[in-house]
């Protein structure tokens, strides 16, 4: 990834490679999750691809075998058989999941209490 295009970034992104379970309507593809931040995931693409681009995905990430972190997101680019993911809405019993996710990755886990903070204000 360019440094221009992480610039571009609001939130801190991780490299993840955990199974994703990607559901729209009643199409489900089993894929790898790429990287994630708090605004939005990037999987792999499946190899047969036929979803309804402006229709809303949920992604069920397998963090373990016990515990799956639950994204509602649209898909906003398609490149390089990757698909790069918005995440429009995390519940309450979710974000402590991903905030955790994301601090055990980071260097400094206090930059992504500050951007939690920060979509709070928005």
């Amino acid at each position: 990834m360019s440094e221009a295009y992480r610039e571009k970034r609001d939130f801190t992104r991780i490299e993840l490679d955990l199974p994703v379970t990607i559901h729209q309507g009643g199409s489900v593809w089993q894929q790898r999750l790429l990287s994630i931040s708090l605004g939005g995931a990037a999987t792999d693409q499946p190899d047969t691809w036929d979803a309804q681009y402006n229709e809303p995905f949920t992604l069920v990430i397998q963090l373990d075998e016990s515990a799956e972190l639950e994204l509602h997101a649209y898909l906003q680019h398609v490149e390089a058989e990757r698909l790069g993911f918005s995440v429009e809405h995390v519940d309450r019993e979710n974000i402590d999941a991903l905030v955790e996710l994301l601090q055990q990755h980071v260097s400094d886990p206090d930059t992504i209490n500050a951007e939690v903070e920060q979509l709070k204000a928005n």
